[in-house]
């Protein structure tokens, strides 16, 4: 997944503490030998060379969760979020290496790989199929919710109850710290935006992920260009803006970030109304910065 985990935990003792850590960490590795794309060896690596091969996979139960709740929500933003984006995604962490736009006929072959209604999946069988060549696949706006959820599932069953995982950004939370109403984390927009100091909330039993340019852009001919690429154009965003979502779980939380960003602000809040998510977005138009919010997102504020 290529992001760094952070584990925070309350236990009994320090044995319990020790113990269920490193059965957390364990199962963290375990999923990054699945599902990441920079190990050539990993489940999504081998999935992704059967591309247009016609051949149907048979998935572990964490890729096939994976990648069912992705394709549910590629079909609900019409493609905004779509993990077949891996082609494009490749080209431009190039283009940020070097600075300069992928080159056309690349992208232009890269695009003709992308497409949600390409990645076929068998509920009953619990394979996948690529149908068009070249295609790979790109977890990275899901796979750390996910991975930050099992491993608050492997505290629950050494009895640790109030945990925070984070990676890169994105983090689920169990039960609070003893005597606190919620886990208290800071959303802070971007340093140069108008939107006000930072705020914080306050939360228990679910995922917050935050998505946005604010670390990860490269400025080409003048254009600032987000490492979040729009499946639908294969082109890095424009807009600079920073998107935080609150849902119920970090895998949620991770893939809502992302379709959001894409989607903007009007599709983006009315998606994360419709699957009761909280999202504060700023986004910068001309000179200024907007800011926006929805009512769930206000439930989480600290009073």
């Amino acid at each position: 997944m290529g992001v760094p985990f952070r584990i925070v935990l309350y236990a009994p003792d320090r044995a319990r503490a020790e113990a269920a850590a490193d059965a957390a960490w364990a199962r963290i590795a375990a999923l990054n030998a699945v599902m990441s794309d920079y190990d050539s060896d990993s489940e999504l690596s081998r999935l992704a060379a059967t591309a247009g091969s016609g051949q149907a996979v048979p998935l572990s139960e964490d890729l096939w969760r994976v990648l069912e709740r992705a394709q549910a929500l590629a079909r609900r933003t019409d493609g905004a979020f779509d993990v077949t984006v891996g082609p494009a995604v490749i080209l431009w962490r190039k283009a940020r290496r070097d600075r300069a736009l992928p080159n056309p006929a690349r992208l232009a072959r890269a695009r003709a790989a992308i497409g949600w209604q390409h990645l076929e999946l068998d509920a009953r069988r619990r394979t996948a199929r690529l149908r068009v060549p070249g295609m790979k696949l790109d977890l990275g706006g899901i796979a750390k919710g996910y991975a930050a959820d099992e491993a608050l599932k492997v505290l629950a069953k050494h009895g640790i109850h109030r945990a925070l995982v984070s990676g890169g950004g994105d983090l689920a939370v169990s039960d609070p710290p003893p005597g606190k109403p919620g886990w208290r984390i800071e959303v802070a927009p971007p340093e140069t935006a108008a939107a006000g100091p930072p705020r914080h909330v306050r939360l228990r039993r679910a995922g917050l992920a935050t998505s946005g340019d604010l670390f990860q852009h490269v400025e080409i001919g003048g254009v600032r260009y987000s490492h979040i690429v729009d499946p639908r154009t294969g082109m890095g965003l424009t807009d600079q803006s920073q998107v935080t979502v609150i849902a119920r779980d970090g895998m949620t939380a991770d893939s809502l970030s992302t379709a959001v960003s894409v989607l903007g602000p009007e599709r983006g809040l009315a998606l994360a109304d419709a699957l009761d998510a909280g999202v504060f977005l700023v986004r910068r138009a001309g000179e200024r910065w907007d800011a926006a919010e929805n009512q769930r997102f206000r439930h989480w504020l600290e009073r």
